[in-house]
């Protein structure tokens, strides 16, 4: 399954090539999916992942469906960073993030990366978004 993260990543780079979309926001995209389908491999038991690209006038959003249910702390408001892991803070489940770690840095760089970002859970499964 960790193979899967690659592909995706690709998928999404030669997608949005193929639309024309800028470079900067090919490369948040690649970046933003890597780090959402690597939380869904590592973090849910199912070997079901999506990954949809939608395109609007106003950028693309990037969706990442599994059917686990794993908590995902929610995305900070802007110029808040509520739900997300901070270095030297507890995180859920009380760990502390190390500074030097890059476990728990994937949802900090997606909300430095996306314009918005989200989750939506329901007994099916976990959804989590990010707009480029």
């Amino acid at each position: 399954m960790p193979g899967g993260v690659p592909e995706a990543r690709h998928r999404v780079q030669e997608a949005m090539r193929a639309w024309g979309e800028p470079a900067d926001r090919i490369e948040a995209a690649a970046l933003i999916v890597t780090e959402l389908v690597t939380n869904a491999v590592q973090h849910t038991t199912t070997r079901r992942i999506r990954c949809r690209l939608l395109r609007s006038a106003d950028g693309v959003r990037i969706c990442v469906w599994n059917r686990g249910r794993a908590r995902i702390p929610a995305p900070a408001t802007p110029g808040d960073s509520a739900g997300l892991p901070v270095a030297g803070v507890p995180a859920v489940g009380g760990d502390v993030l190390d500074c030097l770690s890059e476990d728990g840095r994937g949802l900090l760089l997606v909300d430095a990366l996306a314009a918005r970002w989200g989750t939506r859970a329901a007994l099916a499964g976990r959804l989590v978004w990010a707009d480029v």
